[in-house]
């Protein structure tokens, strides 16, 4: 166990197009933007960081599998903001998993992909 660990406080999705990438969340997300650059983009997001970075590492292989994501990043809204949130997912094309559904965990959520296919969710507990 690493003990010295208290925290998750970074999050860094692995791009291929960074353009692309970089446009779909400065297009889509509010945050305010902490550093920008050939090989990443960071966003100010509240208690964590969150980063775009192309695959420039020998170990970053190439690529995602849209048939099967490797991870799910969830990004919280109230309530009465779900739908609206899908409804600007749709006008600005975005692919959509599963529209608005109450889950029976709590939450009312989408679920939609970004260009690369990493599955990315708008949540809100209910």
């Amino acid at each position: 166990m690493l003990k010295a660990v208290k925290q998750l406080n970074y999050t860094i999705i692995l791009c291929d197009d960074m353009e692309l990438m970089k446009a779909f969340y400065r297009d889509l997300f509010p945050f305010p933007i902490r550093g920008d650059g050939e090989t990443g983009l960071g966003f100010e997001t509240g208690a964590t960081q969150f980063s775009l970075r192309k695959r420039t590492r020998h170990y970053d292989g190439q690529g995602t599998r849209n048939d099967l994501p490797g991870v799910q990043i969830a990004f919280l809204v109230e309530p009465d903001e779900v739908q609206e949130c899908y409804d600007i997912l749709v006008a600005k094309g975005v692919r959509i998993m599963e529209a608005v559904t109450d889950q029976p965990r709590g939450h009312r959520t989408i679920y939609f992909a970004d260009p690369e296919g990493n599955q990315l969710e708008i949540y809100a507990e209910i």
